[in-house]
């Protein structure tokens, strides 16, 4: 495998421009997170803990494209376009009822959703009005999550690269002139930033849509074939994508959870971790991109029956992301000081966020061996059952026990708290290795539709 030219070629095409969108989209939060940090520790938990709707969002349309295309995947390696268009009519239909879900939560009982992870009236009060504006984005977020996955699935990475990358710099530029009032535009601090969201993802959504069936791409269906699917494909399809959209679901609840428990421990806590999680997203860009890409070209390879080389190439991915993972956290070890000093918070908050990074450095490839296991492997492969008891399963088994008991009852310190949540990824890690080499995780989906 070290000599497959195919592999590495593959890999690069697919995975660069996903990195590219990736890397683009965390340094840009970042940025954002930085504006809104000149307006204090208050501002930033608010935000923070409102995006947490979306945050929840995300996962739940991820977990539901995921399941999907796995299917899309393997169809496009076999060569059913026909069918294609099938699955991404019943990831729409998904993803739209879900969407609406949250949609009406953010627009109609925001102030009751904020006060799950905080007490403090201040952080309630700015992050209701955020979410009120934010929340007319969830709909038009959904459909553009549907058409991208089915474009990266098929081999068509730049096109939703491009369309993202240029709606999150409208974005950030929006951003720096209605959160600080630039540009002769008003300054309205988190609210800007969530008017700014909104017309940026309007943007994104049309700019997709309208590409897409411009170029006539393969995901440029008419309603009829998005509707065409008739009883037994939707429960071969629901069979393998239902586990995964559980697994994220479940997942996500876990991990905000987590935040509850962080945002229980005080205002500081919450902050500090939500600025630490936006450098880990920056670092996993690559790996997110390696992960999917795999995925990818697993699934089209079982989908072709080639299940020997989807192995190979599975392998190869969990030495190369391994390795990267170790490099990239022991940057971040190096350089906490310097990105830290970006921040205006309290001493309390940036001695939390240090520590933090600590642990996220120290972990790094550990958490980034079961990104490509879970998801880049496992999942693509077919094994959905098995990665939704695992993922779900160590997060309410094994961390979110170990984050009540060790913030609400014995009151450590967050960054403690953080660390003994990592227990739970040294768990999965274990059993996820086990699963990869026993081989039992290929499944090919496809030969009888």
């Amino acid at each position: 495998m070290l000599k497959d030219r195919t592999y590495y070629t593959t890999l690069l095409r697919i995975a660069v421009p996903i990195i590219a969108q990736n890397f683009i989209s965390s340094s840009l939060n970042v940025i954002d997170v930085t504006m809104l940090g000149q307006l204090g520790e208050t501002t930033v938990a608010a935000v923070g803990l409102a995006n947490q709707v979306f945050f929840l969002l995300i996962l739940m349309l991820f977990g539901t494209y995921s399941g999907v295309g796995v299917f899309t995947s393997q169809l496009w390696g076999k060569g059913d376009l026909t069918s294609i268009r099938k699955v991404l009519g019943i990831g729409l239909m998904i993803g739209l009822t879900g969407s609406l879900v949250f949609t009406v939560l953010a627009l109609v009982f925001p102030g009751q959703v904020l006060s799950l992870y905080s007490e403090d009236p201040a952080v309630i009060a700015l992050g209701s009005s955020y979410l009120r504006t934010i929340g007319w984005s969830y709909m038009i977020t959904a459909v553009t999550f549907a058409y991208a996955s089915v474009l990266r699935s098929t081999g068509y990475v730049r096109v939703p690269m491009v369309v993202s990358i240029s709606a999150l710099s409208l974005k950030t530029l929006l951003n720096y002139g209605l959160i600080l009032g630039h540009f002769g535009l008003p300054e309205m601090g988190a609210q800007g930033a969530a008017i700014s969201t909104v017309v940026a993802r309007l943007v994104e959504f049309s700019a997709l849509i309208l590409v897409v069936y411009w170029r006539k791409l393969p995901p440029a269906a008419k309603i009829s074939e998005l509707l065409s699917f008739n009883k037994a494909f939707l429960g071969r399809v629901l069979k393998t994508s239902l586990p995964v959209l559980v697994n994220e679901t479940m997942w996500s609840l876990g991990i905000t959870t987590y935040n509850m428990v962080y945002g229980r421990i005080g205002t500081d806590a919450i902050a500090a971790v939500n600025i630490a999680a936006t450098i880990e997203n920056l670092a996993f860009v690559i790996f997110i991109g390696i992960a999917d890409a795999t995925g990818i070209m697993i699934g089209n390879r079982i989908g072709a029956n080639e299940e020997h080389k989807a192995f190979g190439y599975a392998r190869q991915t969990l030495i190369i992301s391994t390795i990267g993972a170790i490099l990239i956290g022991l940057v971040i070890l190096a350089g906490s000081d310097f990105i830290l000093s970006f921040y205006k918070l309290s001493e309390q908050s940036l001695t939390n966020a240090h520590n933090i990074l600590r642990v996220i450095g120290l972990m790094m490839w550990i958490r980034v061996s079961n990104l490509t296991l879970i998801v880049g492997v496992l999942r693509a492969g077919g094994d959905t059952r098995f990665s939704m008891f695992l993922d779900a399963g160590t997060v309410w088994l094994v961390g979110v026990p170990l984050a009540v008991i060790s913030g609400l009852v014995l009151h450590l310190p967050v960054y403690i708290v953080y660390m003994i949540i990592m227990i739970e990824e040294a768990v999965k890690y274990m059993v996820a290795l086990y699963r990869f080499f026993s081989r039992r995780w290929i499944h090919n989906l496809v030969k009888a539709v």
